[in-house]
């Protein structure tokens, strides 16, 4: 049995005027994050780590932001067809770590739920999928709250 580890990362910019997606789930804010499709950075991340893990490029490659095919996708829908591939592909996820850097909104009040969802679209164990919360203490881009980062490591098996 193959064993690999992935790695992903992704950040959009807050602006006013857009919903707040991260982990599959809408959330109360005053800003969203600008992006082609939703800009869930927390579920691009880990669509990223997956494909790396599996040797397939990255999230851009198969999802680009020059298609209309994916203007203002729901991200899970990108997460479902990211696990399409893997598996056409022979691999399966074992385990999800993932960490979120935001000043605000607060997420610790929605891991469960943004848990709850990723397993949904994956077809996993809510308890194999870890999300944190961090803030940057005030400093860089996270900090001054222009923005929001999210990384995530993979380990999936297969063949």
């Amino acid at each position: 049995m193959k064993i690999r580890v992935g790695f992903g990362y992704d950040v959009h910019r807050l602006v006013e005027g857009r919903e707040l997606w991260l982990g599959g789930i809408k959330l109360e804010h005053t800003m969203g994050l600008l992006g082609h499709s939703d800009a869930d950075v927390l579920i691009h991340a880990l669509c990223d780590a997956l494909l790396g893990a599996a040797n397939m490029r990255d999230i851009g490659y198969h999802f680009p932001d020059t298609s209309a095919d994916f203007k203002g996708i729901d991200s899970k829908i990108l997460l479902a067809d990211t696990m399409r591939l893997i598996r056409d592909k022979g691999y399966e996820l074992s385990n999800a770590d993932i960490t979120v850097a935001a000043e605000r909104p607060k997420l610790n009040p929605h891991i469960e739920e943004m848990r709850a969802c990723l397993a949904n679209v994956i077809g996993c164990d809510s308890d194999d999928i870890s999300i944190k919360a961090t803030t940057t203490e005030k400093l860089g881009f996270t900090g001054r709250q222009e923005g929001i980062a999210a990384y995530a490591t993979v380990l999936i098996t297969g063949k």
